[in-house]
C-alpha cells in the first residue's frame, strides 16, 4: 500500500478522512462510487465564470485568506479555521539540492594526471542528479534482468559478455515471474512508448510488456517468449524524428558529444577568439580611463577628441551580434517559467496544449554543460510541440525582419558567474542544440548555494561585470538571441533594476566611452520581488510598471539621439534595437494578465506558481474568462501527464519512479487549488491561504488535499501501487506533514 511505500507522515483531520475514505473506489476515470446510493460521482461539467456571474457576495473578502463559500468550509461558518500553507512555502519550493552547489564539479570522480585520485570525500558524490538534498528510496525489478535479454527473443538473445560471472539474470521466464511487479492495466493496458514509437525500448523491462510480446510455438514444438513491433507505426516514427530513440524529442545530445566535452576534446573557437580579444583590450582600456579621471574638470574643449580617441583605438571583436533572430512578445504570447524541478519536458508539453506560447527549460548550470554531465544536458530536450511558432497575431510592436514561420516557443535558460563561462556555454548549446529559440541568462534566482558562487541574483549588484557576460554571451551565440531575467534588487526598499535596465538597454558608460556598444539582449523579464523577499509578499506591479516606462522612454530617446559618438552602431543591436519587457509575479488569472498589461505596459507576462497551481490560467488567457474545471478534468490532466512522463523517461519501473517523483512535485502544488465556484469573491489571489475545506464531490476533495499520502494515491490511479521502497518527501512540507512528522 502507498501508505508504507513513504516518509512518515500525518494522516488528514479526522474530518477530512471521513471524506477519503471511499478513495479506493476512485477509478482512473476519476469516477467515485458512492457506497451510500449506489450512484456515481464524475465530476462536474467545465463552466466558464465571468466576474458578472460570479455569486453575490456574502462576507467581507479578508486579506491573505481564500475567501470559500460557507457551505464548503469544514469548520463552522463563524470560524474559518486555520488556513493552509500558502506562498510562504514556496521558499522551499525553489529547491536548495546538489545540482546548485558550487563545488560540484563532474570529474570529481575521475583518476588526475599522475594517476592520483581525488581525495573528496565519497559520501560527498554519491547522490547526483536532480534534488539530491531528498532522498526518493529506489525502484529496481526484484530480480535484474540482463541488458542482452531485454531486448531479444527468448531463444535468441545476445551473448552476455561477463557470460558465467554475470550477476544479472539471463532466464526470462524466471525475470517474468518473480524478479519484476505484475503489468500495469491503466492507459488501457497500453504501452504509452509502444503506442508512440510502434516499439519499447525497455523490452522485457517494461510494466506493460504484455501488451507488446507474445508466445509462439516454434518449428520444434517449443514455446518461446517473443516482443513486437508494429512495423508500420515504427516507420513513422523513425521519419518523424531526427534523433535516435527520442520520438518526437528534439536537442538530443548524442552520448559521444557528451563525452568529448567531458574529456575536454571540444573545441570552443569563437569564446576563445572573443575572449584573447577582452583581455588584449582590457589594460588598455582601463589605463585610458585612469588616466582621464586624472585630468582636471572643466576641459571640456578636449571632451570631444577624447571620444574620438577613443573610438579610433578601439579594436573591434571578431564576431558582431547584429544577425540575430529576430523575437516577439506581445498579449497573445503568454510565457511559462523556468521552473525548478517541475519545468520539466512532460509539464511543459502539457501547458503548450492548454495555451502557453513561451516555454523555458529549467535552469541549466553552465559548468556541468561544459562537461558534459548527462543529467544537465537532459534539460535542454524540448518536445516537438515547443518549436512550433507560438500565435502571433500582431498586436505588438512587431521587430522588422521578424518571421513568425522560423520562430520557436522553446528557450533555454542558463546560470554562469563568470564571462568565461557563459560564454562557453553559449557557444556549445548553440553548437549542439539546434532549436532553441533564445537563451536567458539568471539573474533572478534567489538560492543562496548559487548566489553564493556569483550567479543568479549575486550579478544584479555587479552591473558591470553582468554587462560583459551578456556581451560575450551575444558575440558567441551565432543567431540565437540573448535575454536576460532579473529581481527589483537583492535587499527590500532597495530596488536597482531601473538603474541596471538603463545599462544593459543603453549600455555602461565605460562601454559607451570604449564605443562596445550595448550588452545586445533582446528582452529582459523582470520578477517584481527582490532577493531578499523571495516569494513573500505580493510582487510589485507598481516598480514592475515604471521599469516598463523607463524602457519605453529610453527607445524614444535613442531614437532621436544625435551624437554619433554616443549612438549605438547597429552591428551590436540584436533584435533591431528594440527591447521588449516582460513581466513576472503572482500572475494567477487571465485578469491578473490582462491587467498587467494594461496597467504595467509590459510586453508580455510570465506565469510561474500559476501555472503550477493551474495549468489551464493559458486556456483562460485564451478565452478571456474563468474556466471551472471539474475534478475529472483535473484529474484528466494528471494521467496525461502521466503518460508524457512514460514516454519521456520509460514505462520499466525505474521510469515509473521517476515518473512518480516528479508528478507528486507537481501535486504539491496543484493541490493548493481552490476551483472558482467555491470561491465567494473574485478574481482569485495566489498569495491568499484556503481553510480546510470540502469539494464538490469526494474527487475533488480528494485533489485538494494537502497530505502527501494522497499525492501518492493519485498518483497510483496511472502509475499502479508505488514500489515497496519508494519515498516521497514534500520540498515545501505540508501542515499534514509537519504534525506528523514533528510528533
Amino acid at each position: 500500500m502507498a501508505d508504507e511505500a513513504v516518509n512518515a507522515g500525518s494522516a488528514p483531520e479526522p474530518v477530512q478522512r471521513e471524506l477519503y475514505s471511499n478513495i479506493d473506489k476512485i477509478e482512473p476515470d476519476g469516477r467515485i462510487e458512492n457506497q451510500g446510493n449506489g450512484t456515481d460521482i464524475a465530476g462536474s461539467t467545465k463552466r466558464k465564470i465571468n466576474e458578472e456571474d460570479a455569486p453575490a457576495t456574502v462576507s467581507k473578502r479578508q486579506k491573505g485568506v481564500a475567501s470559500i463559500k460557507a457551505e464548503y468550509l469544514v469548520q463552522p461558518t463563524g470560524n474559518r479555521g486555520v488556513a493552509r500553507r500558502g506562498a510562504e512555502g514556496d521558499d522551499e519550493a525553489e529547491g536548495a539540492d546538489d545540482r546548485y552547489r558550487g563545488d560540484r564539479n563532474s570529474r570529481d570522480n575521475r583518476q588526475g594526471q599522475g594517476g592520483k585520485g581525488n581525495k573528496r570525500d565519497k559520501k560527498n558524490n554519491k547522490q547526483k542528479g536532480q534534488n539530491t538534498s531528498r532522498t526518493f528510496g529506489s525502484s529496481y525489478d526484484k530480480i535484474q534482468l540482463c541488458n542482452t535479454r531485454a531486448l531479444y527473443p527468448e531463444f535468441s538473445p545476445k551473448e552476455c559478455p561477463f557470460g558465467d560471472r554475470c550477476r544479472m539474470e539471463h532466464d526470462l521466464r524466471k525475470y517474468l515471474e518473480k524478479g519484476k511487479r505484475e503489468d500495469l492495466t491503466t492507459f488501457g493496458g497500453k504501452c504509452p512508448v509502444y503506442e508512440s514509437r510502434g516499439v519499447c525500448t525497455l523490452g522485457w523491462k517494461c510494466r506493460f510488456a504484455g501488451s507488446h510480446s507474445e508466445e509462439r510455438e516454434t518449428e520444434d514444438g517449443r514455446k518461446e517468449l517473443v516482443l513486437t513491433e508494429d512495423a508500420e507505426r515504427k516507420a513513422a516514427a523513425e521519419i518523424s524524428t531526427a534523433a535516435e530513440d527520442e520520438v518526437g524529442v528534439v536537442n538530443v545530445v548524442p552520448k559521444e558529444a557528451k563525452i568529448n566535452l567531458s574529456k575536454r576534446k571540444t573545441g570552443t573557437p569563437r569564446s576563445d577568439a572573443y575572449l584573447q580579444w577582452v583581455n588584449a583590450n582590457s589594460d588598455d582600456l582601463r589605463s585610458r580611463f585612469d588616466n582621464k579621471k586624472k585630468l582636471a574638470i572643466g576641459k571640456e574643449d578636449t571632451e570631444k577628441e577624447d571620444k574620438d580617441d577613443n573610438r579610433a583605438q578601439y579594436t573591434e571583436p571578431p564576431f558582431l551580434p547584429s544577425e540575430k533572430r529576430r523575437l516577439y512578445y506581445g498579449p497573445e504570447t503568454p510565457v511559462l517559467a523556468p521552473l525548478t524541478t517541475q519545468g520539466n519536458l512532460p509539464f511543459r508539453r502539457l501547458c503548450v496544449e492548454l495555451g502557453a506560447q513561451v516555454t523555458w527549460s529549467e535552469m541549466a548550470m553552465g559548468l556541468p554543460l561544459i562537461q558534459g554531465e548527462k543529467g544537465e544536458w537532459a534539460l535542454m530536450k524540448a518536445h516537438e510541440s515547443e518549436i512550433r511558432p507560438p500565435t502571433f497575431l500582431q498586436k505588438n510592436t512587431v521587430v522588422q525582419g521578424y518571421d513568425n514561420t522560423k520562430d520557436l516557443k522553446f528557450g533555454v535558460q542558463i546560470a554562469a558567474n563568470k564571462p568565461w563561462l557563459a560564454c562557453k556555454t553559449v557557444e556549445v548549446l548553440t553548437a549542439l542544440c539546434p532549436s532553441i529559440r533564445a537563451i536567458d541568462l539568471n539573474c533572478g534566482c534567489p538560492i543562496n548555494l548559487v548566489c553564493e558562487q556569483g550567479s543568479g541574483s549575486a550579478l544584479l549588484d555587479n552591473g558591470g561585470k553582468l554587462e560583459n557576460i551578456l556581451r560575450g554571451m551575444n558575440y558567441v551565440s551565432n543567431e540565437t538571441p540573448i535575454t536576460v531575467k532579473i529581481r527589483m534588487g537583492t535587499k527590500d526598499n532597495q530596488p536597482t533594476a531601473q538603474k541596471l535596465v538603463k545599462r544593459l538597454v543603453l549600455g555602461g558608460y565605460e562601454a559607451i566611452e570604449a564605443g562596445k556598444g550595448t550588452s545586445g539582449v533582446a528582452a529582459i523579464t523582470l520578477h517584481g520581488r527582490s532577493k531578499q523577499q523571495r516569494y513573500t509578499r505580493s510582487a510589485d506591479w507598481g516598480y514592475i510598471a515604471d521599469c516598463a516606462a523607463l524602457i519605453n522612454r529610453l527607445k524614444r530617446e535613442r531614437s532621436v539621439q544625435t551624437d554619433t559618438i554616443r549612438e549605438a552602431d547597429p552591428r551590436d543591436l540584436a533584435n533591431d534595437g528594440h527591447v521588449y519587457f516582460v513581466g513576472n509575479g503572482d500572475c494567477y488569472s487571465h485578469v491578473d494578465y490582462f491587467s498587467h498589461l494594461e496597467n504595467a505596459k509590459v510586453d508580455s507576462v510570465m506565469v510561474a506558481r500559476g501555472a503550477l497551481i493551474k495549468p489551464w490560467i493559458f486556456e483562460e488567457i485564451s478565452a478571456g474568462q474563468y474556466l471551472d474545471k471539474s475534478a475529472t478534468e483535473r484529474l484528466s490532466y494528471v494521467e496525461k501527464f502521466a503518460k508524457y512522463g512514460l514516454q519521456t523517461w520509460g514505462s520499466d519501473e525505474m521510469g515509473i519512479g521517476t515518473t512518480r517523483r516528479f508528478l507528486l512535485e507537481w501535486l504539491s502544488f496543484a493541490c493548493r487549488y481552490v476551483p472558482v465556484g467555491l470561491l465567494e469573491h473574485l478574481p482569485p489571489n495566489i498569495q491568499d491561504r484556503a481553510p480546510a475545506f470540502k469539494g464538490r464531490d469526494e474527487l475533488e476533495t480528494l485533489m485538494s488535499s494537502e497530505n502527501y499520502k494522497d499525492w501518492i494515491k493519485i498518483s497510483e490511479m496511472f502509475l499502479g501501487p508505488a514500489h515497496p521502497n519508494f519515498r516521497f518527501e514534500p520540498k515545501h512540507k505540508s501542515n499534514a506533514y509537519e504534525i506528523e512528522a514533528e510528533g
